[in-house]
Formats: structure tokens, C-alpha cells, sequence
């Protein structure tokens, strides 16, 4: 479960996309910049430590993929993969990465992929109440439940042609920045999504072990 509270958070996660966005090669959206926030998930990290926040943004007529990953401290050998750090009222302090050069958020995304793990679900914390939030986006895995993911420790990730390839050992995930239809042509387990005004079933990401077809 991911516990959202209710907080300011300077610089907002929209204002952080607005200054990174434009910078990555897989991004096409052009001056003046708007962005809109279409939908996002979670996953839990078992330590209860580190966010991990997938947004959907929508420029124009593209919807990206942006994995985030939220750290109370620097991440080390991660600096690539900074965004930058915002200020949290409740929690202080925050490292804001690329998810995608973040262990955790790889062995969370295979666990979805290849074994079908769900998303997290998300509790506003307001003053003394918990209030369950709903899901903005229906996820789906052709992954085998029970499937064994192994232990990621650490990980390599490149972008080539919109596509970030992460890889640990014999784990090799694809997430899919520039979102569009699932045309069904890919090799291994696959996670598609569907939110309000998306495709029917939108790419996300697809995952493969040594071994595995």
C-alpha cells in the first residue's frame, strides 16, 4: 500500500517534467510546453522507503512514460539518472531519479511484467483519516503468476529509439517512453495499460530472463 499525503511539494512534479522532459531525445513536444498529467500507478517498495511513481504525461498528441523514483537520499552511482530534489512538507527532503536507474523500480517493474504483481494501492493520508484513492489506469500482464523474479542489486539502463532498456543479470525489461497501441509483435511478457481517453491497451513495458522466451 502507498500512502499519499496530503502535502506541498515545491518544485511540483509537473514543473520538475517541464525542465527535464525537453531533454530527452525520445520527447517531441514543442514550445509553449503543456503538459497534462493522464494518469500514474505505484508500486510498493517492501522497505516502505522509497516511492516509486509511474506518470503518464500527454503533450500534444503524444502520452509518455515517465518512472520516477523518490529517495529520502542520494542513490549512489545514480546521478545520471537525477532529476532533482524537492522539498516535501511532510517528508522534507526528497531525491527525485529516473526510476529506470533504480533497482528497486526494476525488480518491482518484473515482478509486474513477468509475474503479473499488481499495483500498489494508494491511501490519501488527510489529518486522521485514510482515504482510499482509485486507480487511474487498468494494468495488464501476459506474465505467469508465481513466476520467480530474481534479485536485482544493481542495474545498467540505455535509451535507444524512445525504448529504456534496463538490464541485471539475466532480467532484460524494455519500457516504452512514447506510448501508443500494443501491436502484439514483441518477444516476452508484456504489461499494457488502459486509462480514460488512452488506447485500448497501451505498451508499458516488456521483460525477458535468460532462458525465457
Amino acid at each position: 500500500m502507498s500512502i499519499i499525503y496530503e502535502a506541498t511539494i515545491t518544485p511540483s512534479k509537473l514543473d520538475m517534467m517541464a525542465a527535464w522532459l525537453p531533454q530527452q531525445d525520445w520527447f517531441t513536444g514543442t514550445e509553449p510546453l503543456a503538459l497534462e498529467r493522464v494518469a500514474s500507478f505505484r508500486f510498493d517498495d517492501p522497505a516502505g522507503q522509497v516511492g516509486m511513481e509511474t506518470l503518464l504525461i500527454r503533450s500534444g498528441a503524444h502520452t509518455y512514460q515517465v518512472p520516477l523514483a523518490y529517495r529520502n537520499e542520494p542513490l549512489a552511482g545514480a546521478e545520471d539518472f537525477l532529476l532533482g530534489t524537492t522539498l516535501h512538507s511532510v517528508l522534507g527532503t526528497r531525491w527525485v531519479y529516473d526510476a529506470t536507474g533504480d533497482p528497486l523500480y526494476a525488480a518491482a517493474l518484473a515482478g509486474a511484467v513477468l509475474a503479473g504483481d499488481p499495483q500498489a494501492n494508494q491511501v490519501e493520508h488527510r489529518g486522521e483519516e485514510r482515504i482510499p484513492l482509485p486507480a487511474t489506469i487498468t494494468l495488464t500482464s501476459t506474465g505467469t503468476p508465481g513466476t520467480a523474479v530474481p534479485a536485482v542489486q544493481s542495474v545498467t539502463a540505455h535509451t535507444v529509439g524512445g525504448v529504456t532498456t534496463i538490464r541485471s543479470g539475466g532480467l532484460s525489461i524494455a519500457v516504452v517512453r512514447s506510448l501508443a497501441d500494443d501491436d502484439g509483435t514483441h518477444l516476452g511478457a508484456a504489461l499494457t495499460g488502459a486509462w480514460a481517453g488512452g488506447p485500448a491497451a497501451a505498451l508499458l513495458a516488456t521483460a525477458s530472463l535468460t532462458g525465457h522466451s
